[in-house]
């Protein structure tokens, strides 16, 4: 079973930066699409960026120009660098990775990593 394992959660004020990291468990072949999500309290969870096999990216709105996604393939590990953070930011963020393929040949449609709690101080 292969796994996704987020850190790089935390406290910070608001102004400040974050960087998440998420890596596979164990080493896959391929990973088609990786992405970050949140879910703040009482809110539903939200897409925020993803990354695709070839390095494209996407953003949703409230956090383009303040957070980066990228990916290290070889290392099978997204980042989001979060940056200008702020209050509303506070959420547990989640790493998700679509179309997975094992070393051998095991197909995983998704996978969700446990979160990370990221708090933003005002």
């Amino acid at each position: 079973q292969v796994q996704l394992v987020e850190s790089g959660g935390g406290l910070v004020q608001a102004g400040g930066s974050l960087r998440l990291s998420c890596v596979t468990s164990r080493s896959v072949f391929r990973i088609e699409v990786m992405g970050w999500y949140r879910q703040a309290p009482g809110k539903q969870r939200e897409l925020l960026a993803t990354i695709t096999s070839d390095d494209t990216t996407t953003y949703t709105d409230s956090v383009k120009g303040r957070f980066t996604i990228s990916r290290d393939n070889a290392k099978n590990t997204v980042y989001l660098q979060m940056n200008t953070l702020k209050p509303e930011d506070t959420a547990v963020y989640y790493c998700n990775a679509k179309g997975v393929l094992t070393l051998t040949r095991v197909r995983y449609s998704e996978l969700w990593g446990q979160g990370t709690l990221v708090t933003v101080s005002s």
